[in-house]
């Protein structure tokens, strides 16, 4: 019977004392389980913070440099067929030529007529025909050639008459307006000619638009697009050329009419000059 409680109390003791042993290795087990799946967790989340980073450096839009005026009409110019869009740059060439050749013409012949027409009739009313002559001669634009006949008249003996001065006048207002008005066609010229060879790029761009419909045997608009480009570059370039070339010479024109009002203006003072001059034979 002792022998019996001896065994059961060694038992006992043994189960008793490897209890907190295995306890103590079970939570140790479990804490590293735990560290070990923070860890996991851990690692996962950098890569995946790793994986984002380049999708949204990549989601983000790159800046594409923007194009110059100058490149992006140089590549419609192209896109256009060069060969045929010269003929294009050439209208607007010539026409700017011939429109800068009057502006220029058209300043210089612009003087302060008042001013001038005053000096004239004092010089006139003093008698000094000659002076008064050689002050036209020295003064540019068609109100002082116009004054310079008048003049000329005055000193003559036969032709200083009232109504050959009138005469004069009138001729000479006439040829320093066709002066004024000299190539002003040239320049109408092209501004009709360029929307014209864009009509004619147009009609081109569709011919060719066909043939190639006709080659494929398709219409699909990968094959009209190129025909259909061309015809509408074509257009809108000659329209351009057309609408530039236009307001220059509107600008001409009203300078041609302020220097023809200038003449007409100047016109009934000499004649009213050449009335009260002595030179002037009634």
């Amino acid at each position: 019977m002792k022998k019996y409680f001896a065994i059961v109390a060694m038992v006992a003791a043994c189960t008793f004392g490897m209890t907190p042993s295995v306890m103590a290795q079970d939570a140790e087990e479990q804490a590293t389980e735990q560290v070990d799946s923070a860890a996991v967790v851990e690692e996962e989340e950098q890569v995946a913070e790793e994986a984002e980073a380049p999708a949204e450096e990549e989601a983000v839009p790159q800046e594409q440099p923007k194009e110059t005026l100058h490149k992006t009409l140089k590549t419609k110019f192209i896109e256009g067929d060069a060969g045929f869009m010269s003929l294009v740059a050439i209208a607007l060439v010539l026409g700017l030529a011939f429109c800068i050749e009057r502006i220029i013409y058209l300043t210089l012949a612009q003087v302060n007529t008042r001013n001038f027409m005053e000096t004239l009739a004092a010089k006139v009313q003093k008698g000094d025909i000659k002076g008064a002559l050689d002050f036209c001669a020295g003064t540019r634009g068609p109100v002082a050639q116009i004054s310079k006949k008048a003049m000329q008249n005055l000193l003559s003996d036969d032709q200083n008459d009232i109504a050959t001065i009138e005469r004069t006048i009138n001729i000479e207002a006439e040829v320093q307006g066709a002066y004024l008005e000299e190539n002003c066609s040239w320049i109408t010229l092209f501004i009709a000619m360029a929307p014209s060879l864009g009509f004619l790029g147009t009609v081109i761009g569709m011919v060719a638009a066909f043939d190639a419909i006709e080659a494929a045997g398709d219409i699909s608009p990968t094959v009209v697009a190129g025909g259909m480009k061309v015809a509408l570059i074509t257009t809108i370039f000659g329209i351009v050329v057309a609408l530039i070339l236009q307001v220059f010479y509107n600008y001409i024109l009203s300078r041609v009419e302020a220097l023809n009002s200038n003449m007409e203006e100047a016109a009934m003072s000499l004649l009213d000059m050449c009335v009260k001059s002595d030179k002037c034979k009634k």
